[in-house]
């Protein structure tokens, strides 16, 4: 064993008992390069974040331009900082009218945080519902709106008063009541393996949280930016939340997460008490002006309106005996077959191949993919070469 890897397992603590434990020197577009100097494909954008690919030229020119600037300067809220501001100008340009006020933070799992503080103090209500199946980040207040014991039960106590309805199901909307603070749904199910809402689930849902005065958060932490082919997932939907949530794609490869509502929803934050939501780093200008890059790329070329093409073509590529389902939300896509055993088969010869694709925390059946946009049809073809190999691989 190398040094480096011996020096990873003793010293870096462990997420999983088997870490992929690729060494990477090197990341460009759609590629990471290793220390022997292979390539290998991602085709999960580092879990969705890397929209643009790796090191892509003008978000290396930002980060680069305000590193030489100005780093840190004051906890958030206090200066006035231009990526900050600029970045949170074209969100709101971008953004339907009644969110046009964004707290930047430093990850989507934040971003949550955020928003249940803010549902909490905009309310005054303490009772939460969230949908089974859905991944809204990894700490306390996150983790608590998970449905799953296997994921929860080690770290109770959690949050009380949190209760779960089945995603789509309209009979489940009783469970709103005028004790409910919020209510948070993700456009797109991620970790249950790419599932998407039925629209009028989504607009009965949007009906009744305004009913009875709870807020709606859409969590497009995974589905934003871009990845199911509309700047927002929402859009295609015809319903705005009372609060949004980004984060992974929005950075262009920086930390960065943002919750995002009406002013007059968010001013609530700053008053009784004064700072009432603090944060030291979130809104770096270093991942501001990186994430302000992103979204310029992002509506100012034909990215976005490439991916369901793009996604059509893995589609019609990844066609084998033992696919059982393809379901996307453009270039969001889960890959379904028949064990977990199988697509443990095929991560590891992709990955031995030099294509990385994954699988779902609460879909272990299913192969990820989520390439970066910018990914060509010839380099989508290689890969999805590679997966089929995989796949008549494992058959044997």
């Amino acid at each position: 064993m190398s040094q480096i890897r011996a020096n990873f397992l003793k010293h870096m603590a462990q997420t999983s008992p088997f870490p992929l434990m690729l060494d990477i020197v090197k990341a460009e577009g759609v590629y990471l390069i290793d220390r022997n100097g292979k390539k290998h494909i991602d085709m999960i954008s580092g879990i969705g974040v890397s929209a643009l690919g790796h090191c892509h030229p003008r978000v290396v020119e930002a980060v680069q331009k305000q590193a030489a600037t100005y780093m840190h300067t004051m906890v958030y809220g206090e200066y006035l900082l231009g990526p900050q501001i600029e970045l949170a100008t074209l969100l709101a340009k971008h953004l339907p009218d009644t969110l046009n006020s964004t707290y930047f933070v430093n990850s989507g799992t934040e971003a949550t945080e955020g928003a249940m503080k803010l549902a909490k103090r905009f309310t005054g209500r303490g009772k939460f519902i969230a949908c089974k199946n859905a991944y809204h980040g990894s700490t306390q207040g996150s983790v608590s709106l998970m449905s799953d014991p296997t994921w929860t039960a080690p770290f109770r106590p959690l949050l009380p008063n949190v209760h779960h309805i089945d995603f789509n199901c309209e009979y489940c909307l009783r469970k709103i009541d005028e004790d409910t603070a919020a209510v948070i749904v993700e456009t797109v199910q991620g970790e249950w393996g790419v599932r998407k809402p039925n629209p009028i689930f989504l607009k009965n849902l949007r009906a009744r949280c305004t009913e009875v005065g709870a807020l709606l958060i859409f969590d497009e932490i995974q589905a934003g930016m871009g990845r199911t082919g509309t700047l927002f997932a929402f859009e295609q939907y015809d319903v705005v939340p009372d609060i949004l949530l980004l984060a992974k794609g929005l950075g262009g490869g920086m930390p960065i997460g943002a919750f995002i509502s009406d002013h007059k929803i968010m001013q609530t934050l700053s008053e009784d008490p004064i700072l009432g939501h603090i944060t030291t780093f979130g809104g770096h200008p270093v991942s501001c002006a990186a994430a302000l890059a992103t979204l310029q790329e992002l509506t100012s070329t034909d990215l976005i309106s490439q991916v369901e093409r793009k996604a059509n073509l893995i589609k019609t590529l990844l066609v084998h005996s033992s696919i059982l389902d393809v379901r996307n939300a453009g270039l969001m896509m889960a890959v379904e077959l028949e064990s977990f055993e199988r697509v443990q088969a095929v991560i590891k010869y992709c990955l031995e191949k030099g294509v990385v694709i994954d699988w779902f925390l609460f879909n272990d059946r299913s192969l990820r993919l989520a390439p970066p946009l910018v990914i060509s049809e010839e380099e989508i073809r290689v890969a999805c070469g590679v997966i089929m190999k995989g796949l008549e691989k494992s058959d044997s």
